[in-house]
């Protein structure tokens, strides 16, 4: 793992960015098209932002979620809508986005077509992970209910997931084709999650599925 500590949170999200923008231009000076899989929640709103307005071949890039709620797009809590506000517009507006949510009832109803959707698009190029206090990363939570499924070597790409207190089903990619990333980053912020982080160093991805990520990731934290 490389930890990188940077003074303040703009200083870590204009960093950032601009990482994320170089590996994605140089995959693309050797590959005809790139991958971009990001999280959700607000964490990486300044990232997203700054990164839009980057110069990079963003129609040969194609971008989508780690994992989504099954809500509805405009749903306030629709992980789609506030990167197709931050992210997906300015420069990289001319991205091609692949929406995890797909209408159909529950999430176990959307895999095959999601399958098929992902599959021209991987491995991964460029993985931006976050991590919950709870040290949960995607939609893969501590005690959800095929959390172990979701973590085996033989994963299918994607899995519907549910956990307690969770306020609706979600669907996430699996460890499989995360760790396959050619790069993995790790965004976290404030003491909490820097003080999760340490503690899943010692812990099993079972307990802390980060965990599962963290060797070949550079984690980026501010205060």
């Amino acid at each position: 793992m490389d930890f990188k500590e940077y003074p303040d949170r703009e200083m870590l999200a204009l960093s950032l960015a601009d990482r994320l923008a170089s590996q994605l231009g140089q995959h693309l000076r050797n590959s005809e098209t790139a991958t971009l899989c990001v999280p959700g929640g607000t964490s990486p709103i300044q990232v997203f932002e700054t990164l839009s307005g980057t110069d990079l071949d963003w129609d040969r890039v194609t971008v989508f979620l780690g994992d989504e709620r099954w809500v509805d797009g405009e749903h306030k809590r629709s992980n789609g809508r506030l990167l197709r506000r931050y992210l997906l517009k300015d420069k990289a507006a001319a991205a091609n986005y692949i929406d995890l949510y797909t209408g159909d009832p529950l999430p176990d109803d959307a895999l095959g077509k999601l399958g098929e959707s992902l599959a021209p698009h991987l491995p991964i190029t460029v993985a931006l992970l976050g991590m919950g206090n709870d040290m949960h990363t995607a939609s893969l939570f501590p005690g959800s209910d095929r959390l172990t499924e979701a973590l085996a070597s033989d994963a299918p790409p994607l899995l519907p997931i549910r956990s307690e207190g969770a306020e609706e089903p979600r669907i996430t990619l699996t460890r499989p084709v995360l760790s396959k990333a050619f790069h993995i980053h790790v965004l976290i912020m404030g003491p909490e999650k820097r003080e999760a982080l340490e503690r899943a160093q010692k812990l099993d991805p079972a307990e802390a599925p980060i965990r599962a990520f963290l060797d070949q990731a550079t984690v980026h934290w501010a205060e």
